[in-house]
């Protein structure tokens, strides 16, 4: 005798199955993007930290490590955006800029060229986690390091600007990329120190 599948009861294997094929196993949509959102209401600025970290929220599937480390990467991958940035303004500068606002530049190039090396290290640092919760600790206290080192670089890089920030629209333009991207570095500290807080021992 045929059996004959009701059209609904088709529909509903067909959802299921197309849920499942993957290969892992099937994680509510909502719930790694409510991890994020948690977690980036622990920095000081959440809507940068969602809007730059929401889009990989499957790869971080609810590990305070991985959201971490993705923070760190993607602060890496902004300043050096800017590194690149500043050092093309910075090889004009002296012919289109006030000597105050080229000297600024010349500045915030540089540091910005030792926050990349810094950010660099500490993701470096990042995907080399592992061993005994000691060593973790250890490994973690250099991340922590190394991006205190990255935002304090790009602090020094705005502090420059300040006796010129009424020198030109240029200037105005450059800080706010600046202040962007010492956003993401500072959430990716604080993401960091989160992480490191959650596997400290009593």
């Amino acid at each position: 005798m045929k059996i004959q599948i009701p059209p609904t009861l088709f529909l509903f294997f067909f959802c299921l199955l197309s849920t499942t094929t993957a290969g892992d196993t099937f994680r509510p949509p909502s719930t790694d993007q409510d991890f994020i959102r948690t977690s980036c209401q622990t920095t000081l600025y959440p809507q940068t930290c969602l809007t730059s970290l929401s889009g990989h929220s499957y790869s971080v599937q609810q590990n305070p490590g991985r959201l971490a480390r993705l923070a760190i990467g993607v602060t890496l991958s902004k300043a050096a955006r800017m590194a690149k940035l500043m050092a093309n303004v910075s090889r004009h500068a002296d012919y289109v800029a006030t000597p105050r606002v080229a000297a600024a530049v010349h500045d915030c190039c540089t540091v910005f060229g030792d926050a990349v090396d810094e950010i660099r290290g500490a993701l470096r640092q990042m995907r080399r986690l592992g061993g005994s919760g000691e060593r973790v600790r250890f490994q973690l206290s250099n991340v922590q390091t190394w991006m205190s080192a990255a935002l304090t670089d790009e602090d020094t890089c705005t502090d420059g600007f300040d006796d010129v920030a009424g020198e030109g629209v240029e200037v105005k333009d450059v800080l706010e990329r600046v202040v962007k991207v010492k956003e993401v570095t500072s959430n990716a500290l604080a993401l960091v120190n989160r992480f490191a807080d959650a596997i400290q021992t009593p």
